[in-house]
């Protein structure tokens, strides 16, 4: 959105789009390489990547909450609640992604072993032809996919991310640390212009849906179906990050002893304050 409108330059920041990325943990990869400044990207690899010491981040804004689905066939009926996946082979983005953490948490809840489910890791734009082709019995990824996989007529939501945790933080905007540091003023006018594009969202939905289109290539029926999922917000979800640091920490993806102070030092509360005071 702040790219087709240009919302960059009206802050006066010139962006340059660095390459598209098919998962998180490929980002935290790239600035631990310090190729990149800034990012979108899922709230769980950003956490995993800092608590490892993978690379030096801050969190300066939400980007949305929700927004992904657990998509099984629409040919198997068998398959009615999360505890059905058992001894079945589900495919998730990569590991320590926020839909890795989503379908860990679903299992727990429907007291199925993990040990019982049979997780790998599939690219998102393979996974509806591996659903279709039977390699896979599920798969869980974020928006547009599921919805994609349900126009396709190839497969049904079994659970939404709204069903498993009600809420929940999804992807965020990130700076890499030094560049936080030594460009505050740029820093702020991508946060700003992240602002707009939110809010643009929500007060112009059916543009945003021909954007989405232009963008992702994929037809309007399926964007306007994913857009349904996903809650655009900028404001930062300090107790989503908290239970993302416990049950990351309980997984031995991270070792965390105070989620408050990790938190703290994770995610910047100041400058999205200072960026909404104009």
């Amino acid at each position: 959105m702040a790219l087709d409108k240009d919302f960059f330059d009206r802050q006066g920041v010139a962006v340059e789009v660095s390459g598209i990325f098919r998962a998180g943990p490929e980002i935290m990869t790239a600035f631990a390489g310090n190729a990149l400044d800034m990012a979108y990207v899922g709230e769980a690899p950003v956490t995993t990547a800092f608590a490892n010491n993978m690379a030096k981040v801050v969190i300066v804004a939400q980007v949305n909450t929700e927004g992904s689905a657990l998509s099984v066939s629409k040919k198997d009926s068998e398959i009615k609640n999360l505890s059905d996946l058992k001894g079945k082979t589900v495919a998730v983005p990569g590991h320590s992604t926020v839909q890795d953490f989503l379908l860990r948490k679903g299992l727990r809840q429907q007291r199925t072993d993990l040990k019982d489910v049979n997780i790998i890791v599939v690219k998102p734009p393979e996974m509806i032809s591996a659903l279709r082709t039977g390699q896979i019995d599920a798969f869980i990824a974020w928006e547009p996919y599921p919805s994609k996989a349900i126009t396709m007529d190839v497969g049904r939501n079994l659970a939404t991310s709204h069903d498993i945790w009600e809420g929940h933080p999804c992807c965020v905007l990130v700076s890499g640390s030094e560049f936080f540091k030594t460009n505050p003023d740029k820093t702020k006018a991508v946060v700003r212009a992240h602002i707009q594009a939110t809010d643009f969202i929500q007060k112009h939905p059916d543009e945003a849906v021909r954007i989405g289109v232009k963008y992702t290539g994929m037809d309007e029926k399926t964007i306007r179906e994913a857009m349904k999922t996903v809650h655009y917000t900028y404001h930062l979800s300090i107790e989503g990050e908290k239970e993302y640091v416990k049950f990351l920490s309980e997984l031995k993806y991270i070792q965390a002893d105070d989620p408050q102070r990790f938190t703290d030092l994770l995610i910047n509360q100041e400058l999205l304050k200072d960026a909404l005071n104009k």
